[in-house]
């Protein structure tokens, strides 16, 4: 096929590009019929209900095979936690390293498969998840519980167990941030992080959850936007645009013979440094094969433009299109066929077997440190929230039906809710130490705390001795309010984690202390 089409056509397969609307809108529209688009990505902001996304999917689809016979990707983050682009109406997925603390990796291989066979039915192709990153650097802004634990073994045990429920599920699973973004106290959609280390630490820790992914046949691989002066020498050269990573130690030396996405090109460790669009073309001259673009149509279609204008100028081989093009192809060739898909998939979603064994693990994954101390349902409690109010690529705005108050108030107990923002004012501190101070129970709920000076601040002005501590993200705030009367985590802030801490705040006889 690639003989058959035309340069512009081949191109276009090498762009994945977002946008913002619940339906086809004239962005995407005019990237599908007028620049061969070859891959869609959908966020929250696509989504609301399973029957939309079903029909936003198969009418993506439809636009597409009106102009092509080669279907679209049509991708999602759904790693699960608070990373989950689609909540409504699906089978809730732990955070990776909630999986890790509920401990069975066969529960973690059998409800990502779920989750993906449900990805399936809503008309997905491609799902940039796990995440094989190995989280040894707790002050990582990114990555996080995102990542399946602290070390290789816990990585490759959970990882792969999640990489084969993807691929049992039939669709493409995408294994990232490669090299790996684990060691970073910088998130690249912010700025440009750096690990440091040496080629054989790298070998042992870093790389060596890729190198088993590979081995297990994963499909696809997406970059990170990282430094690696081990791999590359230009100090300022992320993974995506470098040709050392890319070719010679991923294609090269690992033997990757999948397809190579790159993460978002608008994120600032690309957008602000040498630019989207440059950034594009560099990405494809290191080794990238779909080049991500999520937000903005003049970006997208100045993508387009500048591969075109490279190839015709002799800065790129039209055979290096063509090896990039067999790759997209080979992967699309094997997906399901998006015209076997239900039109309304709702009757397959969430089974109460599913539901029942998300509810399990998610229980499973809620942990202690100390005492597993109950609140008292009898007596009034104050749950104070340090809440997102910014939606983030990672970090999700809660409703005000999203919060542990609610879950807690819903099973009887007498609440009074505070919502404070991620970095409380002064004013905000004083005000919860005050209400605290005439409260019977008290339970603070935070979110990465330990990167917040603020949040600890006014953890330190709370009554220990009638406090909860609950970590809504990352588990190691646990560690700073040792006095506290009960700490306790489920390495996430979404729904289906504050209601297993709920369950576990009120149960009567709970899981041991961690």
């Amino acid at each position: 096929m690639p003989s058959t089409l035309s340069l512009r056509q081949k191109i276009g397969q090498l762009l994945m590009a977002g946008f913002d609307a619940l339906t086809p809108d004239a962005q995407i529209e005019n990237l599908i019929r007028n620049h061969h688009l070859g891959g869609v990505i959908l966020f929250r902001r696509n989504t609301q209900t399973p029957q939309q996304v079903a029909a936003l999917n198969r009418r993506l689809q439809t636009i597409n095979a009106e102009r092509s016979g080669t279907p679209l990707f049509i991708a999602v983050d759904q790693e699960g936690g608070v990373v989950a682009r689609i909540e409504n109406g699906v089978t809730p997925l732990p955070s990776a390293l909630a999986f890790r603390t509920a401990g069975t990796p066969a529960d973690c291989e059998a409800l990502t498969r779920i989750a993906n066979e449900e990805l399936c039915q809503l008309g997905f192709n491609v799902n940039f998840a796990p995440v094989l990153d190995v989280n040894n650097n707790p002050r990582n802004p990114v990555i996080g519980v995102r990542a399946f634990g602290e070390t290789v073994a816990e990585v490759c045990e959970y990882g792969l167990a999640a990489l084969r429920g993807i691929q049992q599920a039939g669709i493409a699973a995408t294994a990232k941030h490669f090299p790996g973004h684990g060691d970073t106290d910088v998130d690249s959609h912010l700025g440009l992080p750096r690990v440091p280390h040496d080629r054989a630490r790298l070998d042992v820790v870093e790389l060596a959850p890729f190198r088993a992914a590979i081995a297990a046949g994963v499909e696809a691989i997406m970059s990170a936007h990282v430094v690696f002066p081990a791999f590359e020498r230009d100090p300022d050269t992320p993974s995506t645009l470098s040709h050392a990573v890319l070719t010679g130690l991923l294609r090269e030396e690992l033997g990757f013979r999948g397809v190579v996405f790159t993460d978002c090109l608008e994120m600032d460790a690309i957008a602000k440094g040498i630019g989207v669009v440059e950034g594009a073309v560099r990405a494809f001259k290191a080794g990238a094969d779909v080049l991500l673009v999520s937000h903005r149509e003049d970006r997208q279609i100045a993508v387009i433009e500048a591969l075109v204008r490279a190839v015709e100028n002799g800065e790129i081989g039209e055979a290096r299109i063509d090896e990039s093009l067999a790759r997209i192809l080979e992967l699309k060739a094997r997906l399901p066929d998006w015209r076997a898909l239900p039109a309304d998939p709702s009757a397959l979603l969430a089974t109460p077997e599913h539901l029942a064994l998300s509810k399990r693990i998610h229980a499973a994954a809620v942990s202690w440190a100390g005492q597993p101390n109950r609140l008292d349902p009898a007596r009034p409690a104050l749950v104070i929230t340090c809440e997102v109010r910014e939606h983030t690529e990672i970090d999700v705005v809660a409703t005000a039906e999203e919060t542990l108050g609610g879950c807690l108030a819903a099973r009887g107990m007498g609440i009074t809710e505070l919502r404070l923002p991620l970095a409380p004012s002064g004013e905000d501190i004083a005000l919860a130490a005050t209400r605290a101070g005439a409260s019977e129970q008290v339970l603070f709920v935070s979110y990465n705390a330990v990167l917040k000076p603020a949040q600890q601040a006014l953890l330190a002005a709370l009554p220990q001795e009638k406090t909860w501590l609950v970590a809504g993200r990352l588990p190691y705030d646990l560690d700073l309010a040792p006095q506290a009367h009960g700490r306790l985590a489920a390495c996430s802030n979404r729904p289906a984690a504050l209601q297993a801490l709920a369950e576990a705040l009120l149960r009567k006889r709970g899981p041991t202390a961690v």
